[in-house]
């Protein structure tokens, strides 16, 4: 089940003076390749006195191309994203064939494609040895996944996170020569490793959504303590089939539900989340970043709390007198499902029309039902619905009485039962029918026999999905489903 929850990414600059901006571009967008489903989106740009153009960059990323005419002395910047956290198997993707083990390499026109993506611009010691430590990782024929899983926890095990807070990003060399780095170190170094791999990858920046968990895990970390969300790196390897594939190597994990790209490029300047100059002048720098639940739908580990329930009685409660008092009646259409309480396994319960005890049992209920809705209740076995796909009707089990009491039928008796074999035959059929006709006065000449017509079958058979192999059915079957009616 979904939880549904709204982002606000605040950032204000305030000036002591008034001062000219150059154009800002702003990259606070979910991109439109992002697997987390964006439900809603806004902008918000303080001074008023601005003018706001929106651009795609040529790697397909959203810009805010942000002006001000006038000097201003604050500029703010107010996001909220709302996005629907539904659970995303991270593994979940295709790859063509020849992808599916590494080494691969990439077709000749999708290598052009990836040009970007697969230039190398650092190849110090430091970087070279990790390098060829990751070579030394990958088996041959490996699967790619596997390959993948095994890089990406290198990384995470060779450095140590720490909080950065100055401006860009680390040369591999020096996050190397660190042996720490903030996320967009992480992110980097990984890109530059999956390049001298063969690999194209790209540079990833946007929000981390974590969200606490309902229970506490029984064999690992539980996550956060709270709900938690901020800017965030990561980096994206292009398998061909799967397309853009996100792996965190902050966590060592692949991107998941709580990842929601905002600017991928080939080198991280250009997934800046605000780009631009300003005149040299004091400045003080506020930023918020939260996120909150807003929509929660019970799940298996969060249901409803016994104070939702009593509300949800209570409304249902007040429904039924505004019903009785305003004599407003109800019916239920549909027929009644059941399945019996021994063998439920068993494919008549579950798959096949008719089965050994399924017949037998419905007729037992029926009878039950009967005695308990109508008196002198008239029952009358026939055929039911015909499903596409099935080679015969349903079986459909009626039963008809009079709302003033007066009895239809008497004597249960005389009604055959479905669940015996009299072991009747077409002749006695018709010994009945000549039977029939003589105590009714009428002319024996009027009596015809009924015959399967073949060109109607033939033509209900054209109506059978294409998908359903008639050569698969048990068209010899005499039953079909079981129903009540």
């Amino acid at each position: 089940m979904s939880i549904k929850v709204a982002i606000r990414h605040y950032t204000k600059y305030t000036y002591d003076r008034h001062i000219e901006l150059s154009a800002q571009v702003i990259r606070l967008r979910p991109a439109p390749h992002s697997r987390t489903f964006i439900k809603g989106y806004s902008l918000n740009i303080k001074p008023d006195n601005h003018f706001i153009n929106w651009q795609q960059d040529p790697f397909g990323n959203y810009l805010a191309r942000i002006v001000f005419p006038d000097k201003i002395d604050h500029f703010e910047v107010d996001v909220e994203v709302i996005a629907d956290m539904v659970v995303i198997n991270p593994f979940d993707f295709f790859m063509e064939e020849y992808a599916q083990t590494f080494p691969f390499k990439y077709e000749e026109n999708l290598a052009k494609q990836l040009t970007p993506y697969l230039e190398v611009t650092e190849q110090d010691d430091l970087l070279m040895a990790l390098v060829n430590k990751a070579k030394g990782l990958v088996t041959k024929d490996m699967i790619t996944v596997d390959m993948l899983v095994a890089i990406n926890q290198l990384i995470y095990q060779e450095l140590s996170y720490n909080i950065r807070m100055e401006p860009g990003v680390q040369s591999c060399q020096q996050t190397l020569e660190l042996k720490s780095g903030s996320c967009r170190d992480f992110a980097w170094l990984l890109v530059m490793v999956m390049r001298h791999l063969g690999l194209a990858a790209r540079f990833a920046s946007g929000y981390l959504v974590q969200l606490k968990a309902d229970e506490k895990s029984l064999d690992g970390p539980s996550g956060t303590e709270q709900d938690f969300t901020d800017l965030h790196a990561w980096t994206e390897v292009y398998v061909p089939g799967a397309g853009w594939i996100g792996l965190d190597s902050t966590s060592g994990l692949f991107a998941g539900e709580g990842h929601i790209p905002l600017a991928c490029t080939p080198d991280p300047q250009s997934a800046a989340p605000i780009s631009g100059t300003a005149e040299s002048t004091k400045t003080e720098f506020y930023f918020e970043n939260t996120v909150k639940r807003i929509e929660e739908q019970p799940r298996v580990t969060k249901p409803y709390s016994d104070e939702q329930w009593a509300q949800i009685v209570a409304v249902g409660d007040q429904v039924d007198a505004e019903f009785e008092a305003n004599d407003v009646r109800l019916t239920m259409g549909g027929e009644p499902t059941f399945v019996a309480i021994d063998n439920t396994d068993a494919a008549e319960w579950n798959s096949t029309a008719d089965g050994e005890h399924k017949r037998k049992l419905s007729n037992v209920l029926f009878h039950k039902l009967k005695g308990e809705f109508g008196k002198g209740a008239l029952i009358q076995y026939g055929q039911g619905k015909w499903y596409p796909g099935e080679p015969l009707p349903r079986w459909k089990l009626a039963c008809y009485w009079r709302h003033d009491g007066h009895e239809i039928w008497r004597n249960d008796q005389l009604m055959a039962d479905i669940s015996k074999d009299y072991g009747f035959n077409h002749q006695d059929a018709n010994k009945f029918i000549q039977g029939l006709t003589k105590e009714l006065n009428l002319d024996p000449q009027n009596v015809t026999p009924a015959y399967e017509d073949p060109f109607y079958f033939i033509w209900e058979e054209s109506k059978v999905p294409v998908n359903v192999d008639p050569l698969k059915k048990d068209l010899k079957s005499s039953s079909g489903a079981t129903e009540i009616g």
